[in-house]
Parts: structure tokens; sequence; C-alpha cells
């Protein structure tokens, strides 16, 4: 769906456990302990610090002072709470429930599944491993106000039944309520909140784990560079606009579209039941339909153009966007533009000829600096030729400079204290 518009142009369904296992797996090689059953009592921001109580898995308390805290604990949050941050919203009327089950029967094929029925659904999700699947639907009304002690046996089976899922067995089962909520502020201080602490909203499209991911992304590299002395402490009043705007949008969008998934109106199960079905189809038959798909499921579609770090456009691409991605050959070798964004620090693009201007400025400043062949296939995503697009650590323009200007490349850096990754002799 996504081809010319990303080096992975597909979805993959990759489960959270499995998500949590491989990041913890990372932290443990660099020397980072994930401490379970630690619980954060409070906090106190103070004297460019802060200090957190916690209860530790023994029973014991224990005090951390640290620079910074990031509130990444859920739609329960307790660093949320005790900034005293509101999270206006609501809940859906439903009981739903998530399983990861060993399934056989055509549904079963490796593709995504979305049943409608006139008061119920079933999404069904490819998981690795033949057989496996991820289903997501309804708990039977008659049960779903106990919302304790529930199991497989109490889910609406009329959709399974009628898509032809023989479960054979449940390897893990949980049931949830559904909300829609935007924290009001994404910041008190020297704290943070992220993901579901600061947004909460269906599971229509798969985007909770995305943009929890994207929050922490934006974060991290800011946090980063102000704890190294990388960066002024400025840059991180840019998180929350940032961050704050896309989630509204998303929440906004999600509900109006499980709304239409879950309502039991007549209008609602008329779509649902008669529009979708012939519909949906013949739509995706169509190649923009698909990209404009592929575009807001993956979120390359999203920008920051109205950023305290964003400046300047450049042919189609302003300050702001996702760097477009491009097809390179380089000394005889395809490559793409994304392969240098894996060192995770700020650089400069110029795609045809770099001036000595600009090669001595990057030089100077130890500023990675990499020059793509023109092709007219950049012409094509937006790139102006010989422009400098100075981009950030996350991937994304901070600068667009349509004449490589050497001066405002130095100026953005130094209006924000800006310096490079120190270099590793």
């Amino acid at each position: 769906m996504g081809e010319g518009l990303s080096p992975f142009p597909f979805a993959v369904i990759f489960p959270q456990d499995e998500h949590e296992r491989l990041l913890i797996e990372r932290l443990t090689a660099c020397g980072v302990e994930v401490e379970r059953r630690s619980e954060l009592i409070s906090f106190e921001d103070s004297a460019g610090r802060v200090l957190a109580h916690l209860k530790c898995a023994d029973g014991t308390n224990e005090a951390c002072e640290t620079a910074y805290i990031a509130g990444c604990d859920g739609a329960h949050s307790v660093v949320r709470e005790l900034l005293r941050i509101g999270f206006p919203g609501g809940a859906y009327t439903h009981l739903f429930y998530v399983a990861d089950v060993r399934a056989s029967g055509p549904t079963m094929n490796g593709e995504l599944h979305l049943a409608l029925d006139s008061n119920d659904f079933l999404f069904a999700f490819p998981l690795k491993g033949e057989g496996r699947a991820r289903l997501v639907g309804t708990v039977r009304e008659d049960v779903e106000r106990q919302h304790e002690n529930l199991s497989w046996n109490d889910v609406s089976k009329g959709v399974i039944d009628g898509m032809h899922i023989d479960v054979e067995r449940v390897n893990w089962f949980s049931t949830y309520r559904v909300y829609h909520r935007v924290a009001d502020h994404f910041r008190g201080g020297r704290a943070f909140i992220l993901g579901d602490a600061a947004h909460i909203h269906s599971p229509v499209g798969g985007q909770g784990m995305n943009t929890g991911i994207g929050d922490a992304v934006n974060l991290a590299w800011k946090i980063a560079a102000v704890v190294h002395g990388r960066a002024n402490a400025s840059i991180l009043n840019s998180y929350e606009p940032e961050r704050i705007a896309f989630a509204r949008r998303l929440v906004a969008t999600t509900d109006r579209a499980f709304t239409g998934v879950t309502s039991g109106g007549a209008i609602a199960r008329l779509l649902r039941l008669h529009i979708v079905p012939l519909l949906v189809p013949q739509l995706f038959k169509l190649a923009p339909v698909r990209r404009l798909m592929f575009l807001t499921i993956s979120q390359t579609t999203v920008n920051y153009r109205g950023s305290s770090l964003s400046e300047g456009r450049a042919g189609e691409v302003r300050g702001g966007d996702r760097l477009p991605w491009v097809k390179t050959h380089v000394d005889g070798v395809d490559a793409d533009n994304f392969k240098p964004l894996t060192s995770i620090d700020w650089q400069v693009h110029v795609y045809g000829g770099a001036s000595l201007e600009l090669r001595a400025m990057c030089d100077a400043r130890k500023l990675p600096l990499h020059v793509f062949p023109w092709s007219p296939e950049m012409g094509r995503v937006g790139i102006r030729r010989d422009a400098a697009y100075l981009v950030r650590p996350d991937g994304y323009v901070a600068l667009a400079a349509p004449e490589s200007s050497t001066t405002m490349i130095a100026s953005f850096l130094d209006s924000r204290e800006i310096a490079l990754l120190k270099q590793t002799p």
C-alpha cells in the first residue's frame, strides 16, 4: 500500500508483549535494569531537580533524584494525577475483550479481517505463527457489568461463528473499557506525560502503541540533548505542542470511526451492514485510496510545522515535515536517504550539489553532511534540487533552506544552543 513512501511499505503487526521483551533485552544490553513492581508514590519538582519517592517490590521505600520525570504510566497515571492535569473525555458503552488465540478456519489466512454485525463487530489480526490471531470484540451484554473474572466463555460468539473461526486454544484473554480522552497538558515543570497517560482512544486503526512510541521518540532525544548539555532547556517546550495537536486529531478521528462501528442506531446499522460492505471493497481497489490509508495508519503524514523547532520551505518540504523517503544511488550502490538517520543525530541533507561554504560550515561544526546525487524521483517527492535540509534526530526536517544558506543553518542551531553528539575517538 505504501510503495514509494517508505522502505517499509506494508503493515506489520507486532504485539505489545513481544515489543516489551525486545525493548527490555535492548536495555539490558545497555546496562539498564527494568524494575518491575516498583510504585511511584509521589515526587517533588524543586531546586532544579525531581525527587521521586518509590515503593519497591520488597515493600521498602526509596528516594530517587533525577533531572526530569516521564510519566509513561498508563490511563490511571500517577504522574498526571500528581500534576493535577485534567483528562477530559468519556467512555464507550460496551465492554470489550482482546484475546490471543490459536484457531482454524478460512479467516486464519494471515490477513487482517473486520466483520460487522447489526450490534456487534470483530477484528481479527494475524500474528506470527500458523493459526495464531488476536481477536478484538465485545463481551455479552448480560455479563459485561461484572467486569471481574470474565473469560472467553463470556464473549459474543455470533460474529465469530459467522466468520467460521474455530478457536482451539485461548493463550491470553483480557477485558477493558474503551475511552476517548486527551490530557489538558502534556507537561508540568520537569514532569512529562506520554502514551496512555496523555491520551487514550479506541483501537480503530491500530494507532495506540504507535502514538505512544511517537511521544517517546519526540521527547527522548530532546531530554538527552538537554541533560548532556547539547541544547538549551527551552527545546523541551516543543514537546507538548508538537504531540498534543496530533493526539487531539487522532482521538477525534478514531472516536467518529469507532462510534460508527459500535453504535446501535438505525443510521449506523444501515452504514455498517449495507453501505460499508459494498463501498469499502470497491474503494480499496483504487490506488489513491490505498495510498491515503497507508499514509494515515503509518502516521507518516504527522508534521510539526507550527513548532518552535520548524522553519523554512524548500520545494514542497517545509520545516516540521517528516523527511520524504527516496531511493538513492551513491557510488554505484542502491540505497535510500533514510540510512543516515540511524545515527539519531542532527544532520544536513543536500540533494544535488553542496557548496564549498556549506561543506566548510558542516565540517567546522562536526555536523554530518549527506549529499545525494540528484534524480527526478527526488523532485516528485517534493525535494528541491541543491537545497539544504537540516534534519532532527527523529527524522523530521527542522529547517528547509532553499538556497543552502549556511547563515540560516548556523543561526538556527545557535539560537537554540544545539550542539552535536560528542564524537567518539
